[in-house]
């Protein structure tokens, strides 16, 4: 292997593997603004971030197909937006947050498209995703 090959493959795999910079501490601080529609509560019941129900339950989130949380009613334009088996990565649900309509759009190709979720988060989307990835089921 020359240098060069051996140069150009690790600038090759930093650029495929983009890296994601959220801090899950920030995040968990964020989520405040998040509990007024959403609740993080494990499989077993434990409680640990009491919030609202208009949303879904984000416990396991990243990792998900999108809009298949259970027993929660999705709008019909989330559910497209997963219907080709994507799961939320960090990156895919802090652009989401950061204003879901025009996510759903992009994501859809439906310029039609809404999202239930009204809310914005302008700053601390990788934050919060960063805090979503860290409560999910043991694996």
């Amino acid at each position: 292997m020359t240098k060069f090959s051996l140069i150009a493959g690790l600038a090759f795999a930093a650029f495929a593997a983009p890296a994601f910079a959220g801090d899950a501490a920030k995040g968990e601080s964020e989520f405040k603004k998040c509990k007024a529609c959403h609740a993080i509560i494990a499989d077993d019941g434990t409680e640990i971030m009491k919030g609202g129900k208009t949303g879904p339950n984000l416990y396991g989130v990243i990792g998900r197909q999108i809009g298949t949380a259970a027993d929660f009613k999705y709008g019909d334009s989330i559910i497209a937006a997963g219907a080709d088996g994507t799961v939320w990565d960090e990156a895919l649900l802090a652009a989401y947050v950061a204003d879901p309509n025009a996510w759903l759009k992009e994501k859809t190709g439906d310029a039609a498209a809404k999202s239930k979720m009204t809310f914005k988060l302008a700053k601390g989307g990788e934050d919060v995703a960063a805090y979503l990835a860290s409560v999910k089921p043991a694996q």
